[in-house]
């Protein structure tokens, strides 16, 4: 259900005024299981992408020193969602956010949040030294829910750097569901182009202002969706800032420029896509554009091409009621599904396009129906697909004048990561973390050589992995 914060907010900033006052780290993912995907959340999965995407007609310095930064994830909800930690204020307090590549703006539950927080651990400006309040309402909308509160500026830290001064919103409106515990609010990781809050994103920052060995994100998540012994949360890959990890990937990264010169969603243009051995139709230009999400789920696409693949798949037909814009296939079909993006095709893996047994033999697909309108891409790609490859986020530079997304085979060593069970990563704060600033929007980097996070956790997994055969 989709809520109208307008009035709330304007009480809340009236009323409720918030208070004013190197080495390498690894950022861990996480991923939880799911709660049952039933109609209810498959509906939920296609309103979110119309509303967050908007487009439904339903000077370095001598001291600088060129480094990247590592944080291992969580996988939520059985391939739901993967989440890092981050840690924010002075003294740095540690929230887990979705890592979102499909929005830009960062923001955490404030202590007004009420029910819809519950168990969620909340930013509290009173305990931080360096806060800032902007005073600035910020609202999001993302289908599945909104949050509403105020703009604030504090120290962020994540994977040993820091921006001392990150735009982000202290969010005490936030729809019901939207969080699930102990995840505290989302970090943006595509452009300021498109943040609500018009500020440069905590990546944007560290790129421009040098901090990077290379002006690029990387990511590896996990599967564990066809494992019935998996827990709510399990390892969920890794997130890695300025670098790539070669031991997560082999052969070539096969990267692809964006469509656009303005970068505004990581995105781009679908130019190839076979199901069942058959090449699915696709229109060229805009109509093709895909935006690369990490923060969605499931694959939405434009409902001729969603009906064209399906149509390939035999006994398949479409859902109703809440699996509406979705669509039903025998259980004991295999479907081959492979992509291209003008490079390499890459295949999805039939676990990953069935998305959940219904009754018996009936299964439901990851792909839907997804009807978006104006400069929304066309297509939406999540999860569904990303799991099958090492995924690359290069912002322009003096290499490329575009940005550019890579994507490279997984490693036998990256497959065996999900192992369920594995210890999970904890959160860590560097103690003394690369420094970037802004400066008329010049992002400068001051680096302090020191200690960096303990990695005991990627160890006790490799120790484990010569244990375990996955």
């Amino acid at each position: 259900m989709i809520f109208t914060f307008s009035l709330l907010l304007t009480l809340l900033t009236l009323a409720d005024a918030l208070p004013k006052s190197p080495g390498s780290l690894t950022i861990p993912l996480l991923r939880k299981r799911s709660p049952e995907r039933n109609g209810a959340w498959a509906r939920k999965q296609r309103e979110s992408l119309c509303a967050k995407y908007g487009g439904c007609t339903s000077d370095p310095s001598s001291s600088k020193r060129a480094t990247s930064g590592h944080n291992q994830l969580i996988n939520q909800n059985g391939d739901s969602s993967y989440y890092g930690s981050l840690a924010v204020g002075t003294p740095p307090v540690s929230f887990n956010v979705i890592l979102d590549t499909g929005s830009s703006d960062m923001w955490l539950a404030g202590q007004g949040c009420g029910l819809a927080c519950r168990g969620v651990p909340k930013y509290n400006p009173t305990v931080s030294r360096t806060f800032k309040n902007r005073t600035t309402p910020f609202h999001i909308t993302y289908g599945s829910g909104e949050a509403a509160g105020i703009l604030a500026q504090d120290i962020v830290q994540m994977a040993g750097f820091q921006v001392p001064d990150q735009v982000f919103a202290i969010c005490n409106l936030v729809s019901q569901n939207l969080l699930n515990a102990p995840v505290s609010g989302l970090l943006g990781l595509a452009f300021q182009t498109i943040a609500t809050s018009q500020a440069p994103p905590f990546w944007q920052t560290l790129a421009t202002g040098g901090a990077l060995s290379q002006p690029l994100f990387s990511f590896f998540i996990t599967r564990f969706v066809d494992d019935s012994d998996a827990a709510a949360d399990e390892v969920g890959g890794e997130f890695l800032l300025g670098a790539t990890n070669t031991s997560l990937y082999t052969g070539d990264i096969d990267f692809i420029d964006m469509p656009t010169a303005v970068a505004s969603y990581w995105m781009l243009p679908l130019t190839n896509l076979i199901v069942q051995g058959s090449s699915i139709p696709l229109p060229s230009g805009s109509s093709s554009f895909a935006a690369i999400d990490t923060g969605t789920t499931l694959v939405g696409g434009p409902p001729s091409a969603i009906q064209a693949i399906f149509a390939q798949i035999p006994n398949s037909s479409p859902g109703v009621g809440d699996y509406q814009s979705y669509w039903v296939y025998p259980c004991d079909t295999t479907v081959q599904v492979q992509l291209s993006f003008g490079g390499r095709t890459w295949n999805i893996d039939p676990l990953d396009f069935k998305l959940a047994e219904l009754q018996q033999n009936q299964c439901i697909g990851a792909f839907f129906e997804l009807e978006m309108s104006g400069s929304a891409p066309a297509w939406i790609m999540g999860d569904s697909f990303l799991k099958n490859v090492y995924s690359v986020f290069q912002a322009p530079s003096a290499s490329s004048s575009v940005a550019r997304i890579g994507f490279a085979e997984l490693s036998t060593t990256a497959k065996n990561l999900a192992i369920a069970g594995a210890p999970l990563p904890t959160p860590t704060i560097g103690s003394n973390p690369a420094q970037v600033t802004l400066t008329n929007g010049v992002g400068r980097v001051n680096v302090n050589v020191g200690n960096v996070a303990a990695v005991a956790v990627a160890v006790a997994m490799a120790k484990r992995m010569l244990c375990l055969w996955f």
